[in-house]
C-alpha cells in the first residue's frame, strides 16, 4: 500500500483525477458526511460536464476532525459505494476550502457576503435550525438564539449566521444570492425562509428584508441517500482502491436523489448531471421521503435497537420488524401522502425494503434513532393527526412513540439495550423530569405530549392515543419489543372512542 496521502498527483497514475473548479460559488454549512456523499458529489458531476467557478467552501460547525483531514488531502476523499455484490470508490473532488465555523463565526459571514458566492447550501439536521417546537418558529428562548441577537458579530446558529451574511451583502454590494436548505424538513427552503426573516426583524434590519425579498431565493428540495457513519474499514476500503492513503471515507448507498425547485437567484450547477430533478412542486416528494422513508426508518431503528439489534439490516431481518415497518408505512404513512406524478409507489417501497436490507451497508440504529426529539417531529403529527380526525388511532404511530421513549427515557428497572443507550437526544434530562413527576406510564406520555416541545400539544387532545402510547410502552417493558409489535399489528387502526377524545373544532 502506498504511504503518500491522497492528493491529485497521488491519484494522477489512476486516472482518478476529479476536475477542479476554477473558483468557489458555494458555501455549504454542515461539513458532515452526507454533504460530502451527495451534494459534493452531484456538483462533482456538473463541475465534470461543464466546469466552472462552482467549487464548494465547505464548513463544519465545531469539529476540526473532518476539516484537518480534509485539508490534509488536498480536499479530496472516496466515496465508497456499497451494496451485497460489491463496492465502487469514487473522488468528488469538488471542495475549494474547509473551515470550522467556531474557530472564526466571522469568517463564515464573511465567506457568505462574498459576491462571488452565489449558493448556501444547508445540512445541519433538523436540530440546527434552533426552531421552536410549540411555534413551528424562531426559537427565541433558546441561549443561542439570544446571544447571536445580542453579538452580531459572532453569530453562532445557523440562522443567525444566515441572517448576518444576507445583511452584509444586501449593505455591500447587493448581489442576489439563493440559500438552498438540504435537511429532512417539510417546505425546508419556506422553513429557512421564515427562520431568516423573523431574525432579521428582531434585529430591525427593514431595508435587509426588503433586498431580500427582491434577491434571495430559498427554494424547497427533497435530498436522499443512506450514508452510515464512517469507520477504519471504508477508509482501508479507499486507500487500496485509490492507492492512496484515505483517512475520511465516506460510505453510501448506490441510491440517491435529489429533488428542487428550479429557483436560484444567481444561477446554479448543471446538477442534472448528476441525476437531480427539477420540478414547481416539491412537497410530494418531500411527503414521500419524510414519512415513508424517514419515519419508517425510525420505528425500525428504535424495535431494533430495543432487540439488541446494532444495525438496521439485522432489525429488518426481524420478521415482526419488518411487518411493523409494513404496516406503518402502508397502513399509516401512505394515505397522508399524495404520490408523485411518474413514480410507481409499489416499486418505491419496494425499493425502500431493499434499501434497508443491505447488510454490507450497515447503517447503526443508534445512528437512526438519534436525536428522535427533532426527527419524530417532522414525520408523526400530520399522519396521526389525520388518522385520530378520522377516527382510528394509528397503532404502529403510536408504537414508534412508545419505543422512542422506552429508548431515550426508559422507566425505572428496564434496560434497553446498548444501542439504545448509544442513541443520542438532546431531550433526555427533559423527558428524565417529566418520567420521574408521572405517577404512571399515560401520565408520562400526556405530559410529553401536553407539554408540546417534542411532538405537537393537538396530539394530547386524543386521549385514545395517549392510553395507547403508554400501553405499547408497558408491553414493551414487561414482554419486550415483539410483543408491543405484535399487539399493534392485532388492534392496528382501532377506532377512536368518540366520548373520550375531545373536539379539536
Amino acid at each position: 500500500m502506498s504511504e503518500s496521502r491522497l492528493s491529485r498527483s497521488a491519484l494522477a497514475c489512476s486516472g482518478a483525477v476529479p476536475a477542479r473548479p476554477d473558483g468557489t460559488g458555494i458555501v455549504h454549512l454542515g461539513l458532515g458526511n452526507f454533504h460530502r456523499a451527495h451534494q459534493a458529489v452531484y456538483t462533482a458531476a456538473a463541475l465534470a460536464q461543464d466546469g466552472g467557478s462552482w467549487g464548494i467552501l465547505g464548513v463544519a460547525n465545531r469539529s476540526r476532525t473532518i476539516v484537518d483531514a480534509m485539508l490534509a488531502q488536498e480536499l479530496l476523499y472516496g466515496v465508497v459505494e456499497i451494496s451485497p455484490s460489491g463496492s465502487r470508490v469514487s473522488v468528488p473532488g469538488a471542495h475549494t476550502g474547509a473551515m470550522v465555523a467556531a474557530d472564526d463565526p466571522a469568517a463564515v459571514v464573511r465567506a457568505i457576503a462574498d459576491e462571488d458566492v452565489r449558493i448556501v447550501t444547508i445540512t445541519v439536521t433538523e436540530l440546527g435550525y434552533t426552531l421552536s417546537s410549540r411555534t413551528g418558529s424562531l426559537d427565541l428562548e433558546s441561549t443561542a438564539v439570544q446571544q447571536d441577537l445580542q453579538r452580531p458579530e459572532t453569530p453562532t446558529t445557523t440562522v443567525g449566521q444566515l441572517a448576518r451574511a444576507l445583511a452584509m451583502r444586501a449593505r455591500t454590494h447587493g448581489a442576489p444570492i439563493t440559500v438552498a436548505s438540504c435537511d429532512n424538513l417539510l417546505g425546508n427552503g419556506d422553513r429557512t425562509a421564515v427562520l431568516v426573516r423573523q431574525f432579521l426583524d428582531r434585529c430591525g434590519a427593514d431595508d435587509v428584508l426588503e433586498w431580500l425579498a427582491a434577491a434571495v431565493t430559498f427554494p424547497n428540495s427533497m435530498v436522499d441517500r443512506i450514508v452510515p457513519s464512517s469507520s477504519a474499514l471504508y477508509d482501508a476500503e479507499s486507500t487500496a482502491e485509490l492507492g492512496a492513503v484515505d483517512t475520511i471515507a465516506v460510505p453510501a448507498e448506490p441510491f440517491t436523489m435529489w429533488v428542487m425547485e428550479d429557483e436560484f437567484a444567481a444561477g446554479r450547477p448543471r446538477w442534472e448531471a448528476g441525476g437531480a430533478v427539477f420540478t414547481e412542486d416539491v412537497e410530494p416528494y418531500e411527503l414521500m421521503k419524510v414519512r415513508l422513508l424517514n419515519g419508517t426508518h425510525s420505528l425500525i431503528a428504535y424495535l431494533g435497537a430495543l432487540d439488541g439489534r446494532a444495525t438496521i439490516p439485522d432489525s429488518t431481518g426481524r420478521p415482526f420488524v419488518e411487518a411493523a415497518a409494513r404496516a406503518v408505512l402502508v397502513d399509516e404513512y401512505l394515505p397522508t401522502v399524495p404520490v408523485p406524478d411518474g413514480v410507481d409507489i409499489d416499486d418505491y417501497i419496494a425499493q425502500l425494503f431493499v434499501r434497508w436490507s443491505n447488510s454490507a451497508l450497515g447503517h447503526k440504529t443508534a445512528q437512526v434513532g438519534s436525536d428522535g426529539s427533532a426527527k419524530l417531529a417532522q414525520r408523526i403529527p400530520d399522519p396521526a393527526l389525520h388518522h385520530l380526525r378520522n377516527g382510528v388511532v394509528p397503532q404502529h404511530l403510536s408504537l414508534t412513540i412508545a419505543a422512542y421513549l422506552c429508548c431515550v427515557c426508559p422507566p425505572d428497572g428496564f434496560d434497553p439495550g446498548p444501542h439504545a443507550h448509544a442513541m443520542a437526544d438532546p431531550a433526555r434530562a427533559r423527558l428524565a423530569g417529566l418520567a420521574a413527576s408521572a405517577a404512571s406510564s399515560e401520565d408520562f406520555v400526556r405530559s410529553v405530549l401536553e407539554r408540546g416541545d417534542i411532538l405537537p400539544i393537538e396530539l394530547a387532545q386524543f386521549p385514545e392515543f395517549i392510553t395507547r402510547t403508554a400501553e405499547l410502552m408497558d408491553t414493551v417493558v414487561r414482554h419486550g419489543p415483539m410483543a408491543a409489535a405484535v399487539e399493534a399489528a392485532s388492534s392496528s387502526l382501532r377506532p377512536v372512542v368518540t366520548a373520550s377524545r375531545t373536539t379539536l373544532d
